[in-house]
């Protein structure tokens, strides 16, 4: 699975640390989400996308979907 947490947080100014306190993990999580090493539960992926400003379905691509777009929002 591909996420796009990286460029989300960026555009939020936000640190791999200061996401994981939003959202109650630790920083490490973030690492793995980010690199895609680590398939979070609904829940988790939930509070990402909502501190980030964003949908589940924006910031996670599942299967085939490493071909995007990226789109302004």
């Amino acid at each position: 699975m591909q996420t796009r947490i990286k460029e989300f947080r960026a555009r939020k100014n936000l640190t791999q640390a200061e996401l994981a306190d939003m959202v109650g993990v630790r920083r490490e999580t973030i690492v793995f989400l980010e690199s895609g090493k680590y398939n979070p539960s609904l829940k988790l992926a939930h509070q990402v996308a909502k501190a980030l400003g964003t949908t589940i379905d924006t910031l996670f691509l599942f299967g085939d979907e490493g071909d995007y777009t990226v789109m302004e929002e």
